[in-house]
């Protein structure tokens, strides 16, 4: 504002800015007001170029709109300025330590001046006492004095330059303060984010602001926020959530991956624009930690799963055609092959994609560093997926080969006939059905009626299949004709081999799982192990667990507890 004063309209100017000042230590916000009257004429014209600029679909609509209205918006005459008083709302400065333990990098782009974005990064503990600041701030009394000149170019060239010589200088105390594990903080106005995100400049922006442990960017416009979301999304390929309240904040909640919006007393503009709602700031908390855990997990479960249970049911299929030295016979019925993804192995999935719980809600809000899991896509690492596509692999071994050394050979009717392939293809499909369902059985963690349903359900409608299937007109049924009532249900070794094919293929997946929970368990696994020695209220236990964090905390008020600590024992033992 105080930029397009008129020079007979800034006679306040400087006892404005000092009034300014002081409201913005107080921790409110302020607001200039100016006005400058303008004719019918320029209204009218204006008006018609600021409508034309309004109905552009180009990609420099809001280019267009501010060139537009910058025309009208000088030589103002200054009245004064306001201050109101916006309280954090409540479990602010909680959730925010939450989602900082949580190993989330946190960015506050606000519109308000310096001053009251430091007080307020003070207030959430992205600020704390003895913590080093970078500051870029441009305005510098060589600048000013530029700025006040009428060489726009040679004040712009200086405010630039002036930001890449801080920028450089904020890099070097970067790095030496990594090299003392020490945490920074970077703060930018709006004047300096200009030159900042220039082609030129922002990778070397970019880079400083990575490295800090908290990032403040005050004074920024709409499309600034908008344009450093843009910065971060393109450049780190990190998934980007904004979260605002207001129609200022629009442009960023769109530009990122994930757009948060606050219902309240700014509008509903956010929350139109907005992926998701919530009513209060601290709502993020139980939204990530939680439910982002699980849906995490469930997808990642999931898919793995996926992956698993169809190479069980191909390999069967594969290893039986090198068996019959590529014939191109099918040792599985038509409907068998089928029916296996639509009644018999599917909906199992869908209830772990839906219910599954590792850790309870309250465990989640409890342990933040367990969202640390997502973020180093620890559930679904190349390194798990193979590991599941060699379980199902080994799983189809497993199957085909007892199947095929039991039955070669050995009498199955009273009469010593062995079996034949229609007989062979039902005990196997019998125990790929039952391998993979209790597969499923023995990687959930959390059992709801609706998932014991899928999963033993789907065992028992593949025998009610079978006896159904089998009783069909041979024309229709072909070779599963009277298989289960005539051959397979009166056979021990039927049944019998179906135990032991079980057995066997579970067994790896089992002893691994066992080992790996007792010597080397991921961090959802070692608060299941306190959970289940009743222990999650033991400060010892659950401070051990805290310790097991991916990442270190740098911000947040456990991180500035645990920096007083540190400072408190170290002047401890110096003296």
């Amino acid at each position: 504002m105080f930029e397009r004063l008129a020079k007979s309209g800034q006679e306040f100017a400087e006892q404005t800015k000092e009034h300014i000042a002081e409201y913005a230590d107080a921790g409110l916000r302020t607001l200039v007001i100016a006005y400058r009257e303008i004719d019918e004429q320029e209204y009218v014209e204006f008006n018609e170029q600021f409508t034309e600029a309004k109905n552009l679909v180009s990609a420099d609509r809001e280019e267009m709109i501010e060139e537009v209205a910058g025309k009208i918006e000088r030589d103002l005459i200054l009245l004064g300025a306001t201050a109101v008083e916006d309280k954090l709302q409540n479990g602010v400065p909680e959730c925010i330590d939450k989602l900082a333990q949580a190993g989330i990098k946190i960015w506050v782009l606000t519109g308000d001046k310096m001053e009251t974005a430091i007080n307020i990064g003070f207030a959430c503990s992205l600020l704390r006492q003895g913590m080093k600041q970078i500051v870029i701030n441009p305005e510098t009394p060589e600048n000013k004095a530029l700025e006040k000149s009428d060489d726009k170019s040679a004040a712009a060239a200086a405010f630039k330059a002036s930001v890449l010589q801080q920028i450089a200088e904020g890099k070097r105390l970067l790095s030496s303060s990594t090299k003392n594990s020490e945490a920074v903080a970077l703060i930018v106005d709006g004047k300096s984010l200009t030159y900042a995100l220039e082609d030129d400049v922002k990778d070397n922006f970019l880079e400083l602001a990575i490295g800090c442990a908290s990032v403040i960017c005050c004074r920024s416009s709409p499309k600034q926020k908008a344009l450093v979301t843009r910065l971060v999304k393109s450049k780190t390929g990190s998934t980007t959530l904004a979260i605002g309240d207001g129609a200022n904040d629009v442009g960023m909640l769109q530009e990122a991956d994930i757009g948060v919006g606050i219902s309240g007393v700014e509008g509903m503009q956010a929350v139109m624009s907005s992926d998701i709602a919530i009513a209060q700031f601290r709502f993020l908390e139980r939204l990530l930690l939680v439910h982002g855990h699980w849906c995490y997990r469930r997808i990642s479960s999931m898919i793995c799963y996926f992956f698993y249970k169809n190479i069980a049911f191909g390999f069967t299929i594969f290893f039986y055609e090198i068996y019959a030295s590529f014939s191109g016979q099918a040792v599985y019925n038509d409907w068998f092959l089928s029916l296996y993804n639509v009644f018999f192995t599917s909906l199992p999935v869908i209830a772990l994609g839906v219910f599954d719980q590792d850790v309870s809600s309250r465990l989640c809000l409890k342990f933040p560093p367990l969202y640390q899991e997502g973020i180093q896509n620890v559930l679904f690492s190349w390194l798990r997926i193979l590991a599941w596509l060699f379980n199902g692999v080994l799983s189809a071994t497993i199957i085909f080969f007892f199947c095929i050394r039991a039955m070669q050979h050995q009498a199955f009717r009273k009469g010593g006939e062995v079996v034949g392939l229609e007989i062979l293809g039902a005990t196997m499909y019998t125990c790929v059905v039952w391998v993979v369902n209790c597969q499923m059985a023995l990687s959930i963690s959390y059992f709801t009626y609706i998932q014991h349903l899928f999963i033993w359900g789907g065992i028992v409608f593949w025998y009610i299949f079978l006896i159904a299937y089998g009783a069909i007109d041979p024309d229709i049924s072909t070779s599963a004709y009277q298989v289960f009532i005539e051959a397979c249900a009166p056979s021990g070794s039927y049944w019998l081999l179906t135990l032991l094919v079980l057995i066997a293929s579970l067994l790896p997946y089992f002893a691994y799982s066992a080992i790996q929970m007792r010597f080397f368990p991921l961090y959802h696994q070692m608060i299941q192990w306190i959970r289940s020695d009743g222990q999650t209220d033991d400060p010892e236990y659950c401070h051990i667990v805290r310790q097991r964090s991916l990442s270190h905390t740098t911000v947040g008020y456990t991180a500035r507890f645990e920096a007083k600590s540190k400072s408190s024992k170290e002047r401890a033992r110096d003296h």
